[in-house]
């Protein structure tokens, strides 16, 4: 058994309420397919993976939300940290025709998102809506499950990924693995945009060819 005069010191800790939780997650640019076949474009930041599976969390007022009720196709598009201010225009417009009564004021109706981030669409090849040309990571993916959460506030959604286009200057050249050292991923942490710092060390269960070569260099030493 344990003694309590064994553990370290306590941190002070304080107990907070915030008001938001995210804590560090990656920006996804989800394109989706509006009623009359063209695309809507929304920044998020609820989204993680499981396998080929990512989860993502939707408002349930959004055009995002909409769109996935009927037409399931979807792709996920991951900016990279220097497109923050490209990122940043999308975050007050909303494809809803009118307003969502709890975005009035502060979002504005925009149908040509592409064009007001500056970003450019590329056709998909498993999915119906454009990808994001200008997003170093892209994933065409279809809704397998969609349910509100507990307070039916927010839209869960599970979404089977069907295909990864990366640029090639983020893979290591004749594999499948993206490299970590070169791909910079655009966070947002607390409503703040932030890139990745140096590198601090890997994961035992890493497979890319430059962590392992590190692992071994240093097991031999």
């Amino acid at each position: 058994m344990t003694a309590i005069d064994d553990f370290a010191p306590a941190t002070e800790h304080l107990t907070i309420t915030p008001r938001i939780l995210y804590f560090g997650t990656p920006v996804v640019l989800l394109s989706t397919e509006n009623d009359d076949g063209s695309a809507n474009l929304a920044p998020m930041s609820s989204a993680w993976a499981l396998g080929h599976t990512v989860v993502l969390g939707l408002g349930t007022g959004g055009q995002s939300a909409h769109n996935l009720a009927s037409r399931p196709d979807l792709v996920i598009n991951l900016p990279a940290a220097d497109q923050w201010e490209s990122v940043e225009r999308l975050a007050p417009l909303t494809g809803r025709d009118p307003v969502p009564a709890h975005k009035r004021g502060r979002f504005r109706h925009e149908p040509a998102k592409f064009a007001a981030a500056g970003f450019r669409p590329q056709p998909s090849e498993h999915a119906r809506p454009p990808r994001v040309a200008d997003c170093p990571l892209q994933m065409e993916a279809r809704a397998t499950d969609i349910r509100t959460d507990t307070g039916g506030e927010f839209l869960i959604v599970e979404a089977e990924v069907l295909a990864v286009h990366a640029d090639a200057r983020i893979v290591v050249p004749g594999t499948d693995h993206i490299d970590p050292a070169a791909w910079n991923p655009l966070i947002y942490n607390f409503r703040h945009y932030f890139g990745l710092g140096a590198q601090l060390g890997h994961s035992f269960r890493s497979e890319t060819p430059n962590a392992q070569e590190c692992s071994d260099v240093a097991s031999a030493s």
